[in-house]
């Protein structure tokens, strides 16, 4: 396996690194779900983009063990089988938005509890901020075993980078791991802390719309990324933790 990372070229050995340590993130902040969730990331200067082989778990993935596949959902690259729900889910954003380099998808419990719920995600905290207004909705259509659903997926998601699969689960996607997963760690946080708040069975509080412009606005125009602030760090919290994931 290491003989044919070192023949690929710089930019899937460094988009390997990325998101096998996205995956890697992804469980130890307990947002996987055994084998049954996925995250993509497109090669940059290609129409293939990189996936979990099916039937391994994300604590298992380093740079080696994902696999390549191109816009039909055939392995161009590596071993191991699609996740067919995956591909249907991931190469409709993959190959309807230039900008949707990375995209995560989990089923978390606070994910699928939100989702069911007729109001969906209130902006009950300061974490919630960030999606208010920027948060998309998509009607559950079954396992998403069929190419067509590809089609509504794109529509629903426009030209959000976040959205909650209704009686599913949340789906983020951002220009590089970095956004997709801090989209995604943000919105699970403002998930469990609505069904925190919900569980008291007080009433609640929910700031004035205005407040909730404002503080998007603020969010979204912060000039520092996720990939400055965050990605670094959570890269030595692998490093620390989890020696071995990079080979």
């Amino acid at each position: 396996m290491m003989d044919g990372m070192a023949a690929m070229d710089t930019a899937e050995r460094a988009a390997r690194l990325d998101l096998a340590a996205c995956y890697r993130l992804a469980a130890h902040f307990r947002l996987d779900d055994i084998v049954y969730t996925h995250i993509s990331l497109r090669i940059p200067g290609t129409e293939h983009f990189l996936l979990n082989p099916f039937g391994t778990m994300f604590g298992e993935i380093t740079p080696a063990t994902l696999i390549r596949i191109d816009r039909d959902g055939r392995v161009v690259g590596g071993a191991g089988r699609v996740n067919e729900a995956g591909f249907v889910i991931h190469s409709a954003l993959h190959t309807g938005r230039d900008d949707a380099h990375c995209v995560m998808h989990s089923h978390t419990a606070a994910g699928m509890a939100v989702s069911a719920l007729a109001d969906g995600l209130l902006p009950v905290c300061q974490k919630s901020m960030i999606f208010h207004g920027h948060l998309a909705y998509h009607a559950y259509e079954g396992l998403a075993f069929d190419l067509a659903e590809r089609a509504s997926l794109l529509a629903d998601m426009g030209a959000h980078k976040a959205m909650v699969l209704r009686n599913h689960g949340l789906l983020t996607c951002g220009r590089d791991c970095a956004e997709a997963f801090s989209l995604m760690y943000q919105l699970e946080l403002a998930c469990r802390t609505q069904l925190d708040a919900m569980a008291t069975g007080a009433r609640l509080h929910l700031p004035p719309p205005a407040v909730c412009d404002r503080s998007a606005q603020q969010l979204w125009s912060y000039p520092l990324g996720p990939d400055v602030l965050e990605w670094p760090a959570l890269l030595r919290l692998l490093d620390r933790t989890y020696p071995g994931w990079r080979d």
